[in-house]
């Protein structure tokens, strides 16, 4: 059978993947098949447990499947850059060279490294804390470095895991407007991993759904908003309606999950 996309940017093919042996063997993830074409922001979605961060893991090449592959198309020697739930800035650098931190490491001369860096501060709101360091910021401030640092590398895939989990409601909110605005401006090809069925349809062009464990892809829905959105189609019927049917397919994987074996 054809691809539905002839070259998407990633691709799994009977993605699996298990841990420990013989009778402590867990199965995580999969079997998984899963397409994402260029510029396409694909959300997922799934109960607690289901592999979602082990699909991101294997996508960044933190952990190898058991089975089945992943493969990633793309012209650029380092084609990903990836955003955690918990920032993974460093302490003890400046929020400037956090955001330099990948192009350091591939040896962008030092001026262009530091107007790159600068540039995606400006873009977030943080210029004026360029030479601070990470205690001094409050945890939306840290997560903004955080995308910062991913987006100045300039990355043509961008893999998010939670990345607003642990932030309050209202900043929350912020963010993914924020991040919205980015990524409709950069059409960065995006994984992003997510509890929110309100996150998933605000950013996605694509919303999947994930089985209780091991993860399989059980549905896929298209948000009905067309390019450029803003948050505003939060208050819309549509959006009531698409989270509705969103929860009614996930309620019962949430239920199998919390269903001791």
């Amino acid at each position: 059978m054809a691809d539905p996309h002839p070259d998407p940017k990633l691709q799994a093919r009977t993605l699996t993947r298990t841990f420990g042996r013989g009778q402590k063997t867990l199965a995580a993830l999969g079997p998984l098949d899963l397409d994402i074409p260029p510029g396409e922001f694909t959300c997922i979605v799934g109960p607690s447990g289901c592999g979602k961060s082990t699909l991101l893991r294997i996508a960044a090449g933190l952990l190898r499947p058991t089975q089945g592959e992943l493969r990633i198309r793309t012209s650029s020697p380092r084609p990903a850059a990836m955003i955690f739930q918990d920032y993974g800035i460093y302490d003890w650098k400046t929020v400037l060279a956090n955001v330099r931190f990948g192009l350091d490491i591939q040896r962008t001369p030092r001026a262009e490294a530091n107007a790159r860096a600068m540039d995606w501060l400006t873009r977030l709101g943080l210029a004026d804390f360029a030479d601070a360091y990470p205690a001094a910021l409050s945890g939306g401030m840290r997560q903004r470095v955080a995308i910062a640092r991913a987006l100045a590398v300039e990355p043509e895939i961008l893999l998010m895991d939670e990345p607003f989990a642990a932030l309050d409601a209202q900043l929350r909110t912020i963010l993914q407007d924020e991040l919205l605005a980015l990524t409709q401006t950069t059409r960065t090809t995006t994984l992003f991993i997510t509890h929110s069925l309100e996150e998933a349809i605000v950013l996605g062009d694509r919303v999947l759904v994930m089985s209780a464990r091991p993860g399989r892809i059980i549905a896929e829905r298209r948000p009905p908003f067309p390019r450029p959105r803003t948050g505003d189609i939060r208050t819309t019927a549509e959006f009531t309606a698409l989270k509705s049917e969103l929860w009614d397919l996930l309620r019962s994987e949430v239920r199998t999950e919390a269903v001791p074996a």
